[in-house]
């Protein structure tokens, strides 16, 4: 079947900070690339190192569309997205690992 699915996910540099909306089949490793400074240049250039919010779907075409949607969104729309889920703006990468 190959991958299980693909992740639509925000990075972010701190609380209600710069944003980056990214998308990946393998979640724990892209946040690898960013924290190592590969991830993305924009990331790179901002600090963004801190998994702020990620959504499972069930295909990588799924994710794609999602983030594209997500792309398009106001910033004010982001934040809300984000404080649902997490609204100290924790890092959530270390909920991942397992």
């Amino acid at each position: 079947m190959g991958h299980q699915g693909g992740w639509v996910y925000i990075m972010a540099d701190r609380y209600r900070g710069t944003m980056y909306v990214g998308v990946t089949a393998d979640l724990p490793a892209r946040v690898h690339q960013h924290r190592a400074g590969d991830g993305s240049d924009f990331c790179r250039r901002y600090g963004l190192d801190r998994l702020v919010w990620a959504d499972h779907t069930p295909s990588i075409g799924d994710a794609i569309g999602h983030e594209k949607r997500l792309k398009r969104w106001q910033r004010a729309w982001k934040i809300a997205l984000v404080e649902r889920a997490n609204p100290e703006w924790r890092d959530l990468f270390d909920t991942l690992a397992g």
